[in-house]
């Protein structure tokens, strides 16, 4: 009889810890996928367009809905390759969007720097996260025509701007981790006609 109850003990230890890791995986993570980059040539300076999927996951949707703000760091770096020596650096620009829901308005507010925007859903606040508009990043005279660039950007939740008990999660609960991927691309200056 004793063993009959181990093996069941056992196998019911074995489901459990199954069940477990189902849910673990079955957890949503939230993620931000660029789809598209690209510089083009301004009046004073080259600027950045770019866009972002951004999906949050139930957890982070959930905690911004309960006042907890969200901030998010658009990173833009550009070199010049060199053969024989390390790449030479020319530019980073980074921008930081804070994005707090507001229960006496009901609004989700975004901020950067000075600017504030309002919106009446997180989906729209997100959509203007993920786009990135004509934003200057270099000076033209920094870069050579004809020369080529490696650029690159990347989105992603800054975990650290977290309250701190959420930061402590973020490190072991998946549904608070959010993936970002760098989107790397080959930039060749125009060449103006003279």
């Amino acid at each position: 009889m004793t063993a009959f109850i181990t093996r069941c003990c056992k196998r019911l230890e074995a489901g459990l810890l199954a069940l477990l890791l189902l849910a673990a995986f079955a957890a949503h993570a939230g993620s931000i996928e660029p789809k598209r980059a690209a510089l083009t040539p301004g009046e004073d300076a080259y600027t950045l367009s770019a866009e972002f999927a951004i999906e949050l996951g139930n957890r982070l949707e959930d905690a911004v809905a309960r006042g907890v703000p969200l901030y998010f760091n658009l990173e833009f770096v550009l070199e010049r390759s060199r053969k024989y020596w390390l790449n030479e650096h020319i530019t980073t620009r980074s921008l930081t969007y804070r994005l707090a829901y507001s229960s006496l308005t009901r609004q989700y507010r975004l901020t950067t720097g000075n600017l504030h925007q309002n919106f009446g859903s997180l989906a729209e606040a997100m959509r203007v996260v993920g786009r990135i508009a004509a934003l200057p990043v270099v000076d033209r005279d920094q870069i050579k025509p004809g020369e080529s660039y490696e650029a690159a950007v990347r989105l992603a939740l800054d975990r650290s701007q977290l309250p701190k008990p959420f930061q402590v999660d973020a490190i072991t609960d998946r549904e608070l981790q959010v993936e970002t991927r760098v989107l790397r691309w080959q930039f060749v200056a125009p060449v103006v006609a003279p």
